[in-house]
């Protein structure tokens, strides 16, 4: 039997990419970890969860979550230095 752990260490993502997916998308981890997955094996995919990560960040900037906003950033910055073209 796979543990959620082990299908964080068969994806492309790392855990804070994929909770942060879910945070945005309203989804459970694992169905998460599964869209994250089909999207970062394409470019546009790849910019769609980049662009999710920022638009969450801003959402809770606007509503004073300052700290939870720039650990979002820092996710997003590590994503593009993972998969900048």
């Amino acid at each position: 039997m796979l543990t959620l752990k082990d299908c964080f260490d068969f994806s492309d993502l790392n855990e804070d990419e994929i909770c942060a997916i879910a945070e945005c998308e309203h989804i459970p981890i694992i169905s998460a970890l599964e869209e994250g997955e089909n999207l970062v094996h394409s470019v546009h995919g790849r910019q769609r969860i980049a662009n999710m990560l920022l638009q969450r960040a801003k959402e809770c900037d606007l509503r004073g979550m300052n700290v939870h906003a720039t650990q979002l950033r820092c996710i997003h910055q590590a994503f593009i230095n993972r998969f900048a073209p």
